[in-house]
């Protein structure tokens, strides 16, 4: 058995692992799992068919950086069209917004 190439110390066991990007279920792909930190390992082709699958999805991309900016007396997030398509959102509609932690922010629509 091989050892974990992270922790040195679980067993990389293989498994087809369900692979999830944005919360959308890209599929199940064959890789090596650690028994004891739980990281996963895909191999080069592997990898290449999960890219394929996330482009097909129109998830290749989405992540982005934006800047905060100042309107009125308070501060506005811009949302990109990738994102806003992808989310089908409108103008004018509700969300709402809410910390989940100190640095993580969450928009739900």
């Amino acid at each position: 058995m091989k050892k974990c190439y992270m922790c040195g110390k679980g067993e990389l066991k293989k498994k087809m692992i369900p692979y999830k990007l944005y919360g959308v279920e890209v599929g199940k792909y064959k890789g090596e799992k650690c028994t004891k930190c739980g990281e996963v390992f895909y191999s080069e082709e592997e990898f290449d068919r999960m890219t394929k699958k996330v482009k097909e999805l129109g998830l290749w991309g989405l992540e982005t950086k934006t800047k905060v900016t100042k309107v009125g007396n308070s501060l506005d997030i811009r949302i990109n069209k990738k994102i806003v398509e992808f989310l089908n959102i409108k103008q004018g509609e509700e969300v709402t917004v809410y910390p989940e932690s100190k640095n993580k922010l969450v928009i739900t629509v």
